[in-house]
């Protein structure tokens, strides 16, 4: 039966038969796990040339055919040469020398195996073939659409919290528009990794419902006009959770740092000294309008973008690119205030019939597309009950429909 275990590489000699691509991948590979690199070949790919060169102390390389010897002192062998035969001359080198041997050209005649790998953290799992059980020998393809499957379900949020840091600290975790798929997979981890999320109505709530039992999930979420918990109870709570030794993520819509106040956690857990780190997530500003077919920059119509609030109205920055037309204009948590937005504009003396265009609920299946013009959007808005979260995009790019989602 096939055994798996991880070997410690770490400073032990690998002899490495071979200087092509495969031998390469593996080598650099090999050289990450912390092994010394014996290669013997008579010549190597670009690829290995580059890694024997940046790393001359723990690489040898002999520009010859591999001979016998040259498994002295190897605690692996890898044989990756251009010719089968010459691979399984290797393989029983080292079978009669008792060292392992990974036999590139053939799975099924080495004594060792390289596993299909995927990562999630400090969590490493290899898939192999069980050779002596499998009729059909060893199957790459089968074998990495296992890894595959695998690696999807610790992306998903397994429940990794015997795998997280021993004292308690914050992560604040960008969770993109709305839709979970859109949720990075470094945010993944820290949700699976969690023992209480605070999070808001934004963003992938869906994503709490794969929490694993006993995680503690807190609602500090705003809507339009009401905030029953502002931001410095917001503050307390995380660093008060974190204080007790627990892993808390605060989860928010879009990325921390667009306009979701994430600097002030950030400082009121530093002031704390509550170890804190920041998951960047897909801002909304951006997603959204490319999700509904309108891109940002579109050559020949715009060559930049500006995003604002619309709480403030608009500043001098975004006047000037709409009334210049001079870049696309991204508003967010705007609606509220889009009547007197567009009122503004129109009396800086922007054009009427400047394309624009508002995005409900972008990403979900329910968002819904309005496009109008700077002159009618507030009207059209009012007629179809437009209502947040949406993004507002003003300019030349939000008149192309072909763009849009099919």
């Amino acid at each position: 039966m096939t055994s798996m275990f991880g070997l410690d590489l770490a400073g032990r000699t690998v002899l490495i038969a071979g200087g092509g691509p495969v031998a390469a991948r593996r080598a650099q590979a090999l050289f990450d796990d912390g092994a010394r690199l014996r290669v013997v070949a008579p010549y190597v790919c670009e690829d290995l040339a580059d890694l024997l060169l940046i790393a001359p102390d723990r690489t040898d390389w002999f520009e010859r055919e591999v001979v016998r010897a040259d498994l002295e002192g190897a605690w692996l062998v890898l044989a990756a040469t251009d010719s089968v035969q010459a691979n399984a001359e290797v393989a029983g080198w080292a079978e009669q020398a008792r060292i392992f041997c990974i036999n590139a050209g053939s799975a099924d005649q080495g004594t060792a195996r390289t596993p299909a790998t995927t990562r999630s953290g400090d969590l490493l799992v290899g898939v192999v073939t069980d050779v002596s059980r499998s009729a059909a020998g060893a199957d790459p393809r089968r074998v990495a659409g296992v890894r595959d499957q695998i690696g999807d379900l610790l992306r998903a949020g397994v429940d990794q919290r015997r795998q997280r840091p021993a004292s308690g600290q914050v992560t604040l975790v960008g969770g993109g528009p709305g839709a979970v798929d859109l949720l990075t997979v470094r945010g993944r981890r820290a949700i699976a990794e969690a023992d209480v999320v605070v999070t808001d109505r934004l963003g992938p709530v869906d994503v709490l419902a794969d929490l694993a039992p006993g995680v503690e999930v807190i609602n500090v979420g705003k809507t339009p006009g009401h905030h029953p918990v502002p931001q410095h109870e917001i503050n307390r709570i995380l660093v008060e959770q974190a204080q007790r030794g627990r892993q808390v993520v605060r989860l928010k819509g879009g990325d921390p740092f667009v306009f979701g106040r994430g600097g002030e956690e950030v400082i009121a857990c530093r002031e704390a000294d509550v170890p804190v780190q920041v998951v960047p997530g897909i801002s909304s500003a951006l997603s959204v309008p490319a999700l509904a077919g309108i891109p940002l920059t579109h050559r020949g119509t715009s060559a930049s973008f500006h995003v604002t609030s619309g709480h403030d109205g608009l500043d001098s920055a975004a006047l000037v690119a709409v009334v210049e037309r001079s870049a696309t204009l991204v508003i967010l948590m705007g609606v509220s205030k889009l009547a007197s937005i567009t009122a503004q504009a129109l009396e800086a003396g922007a054009d009427p019939a400047t394309p624009a265009a508002v995005v409900e609920r972008g990403s979900t299946p329910t968002e819904r597309i309005t496009r109008s013009t700077l002159g009618g959007l507030a009207d059209d808005a009012q007629r179809l009950e437009v209502k947040a979260p949406a993004i507002i995009v003003i300019g030349d790019v939000a008149d192309d429909e072909r763009l849009g989602p099919t």
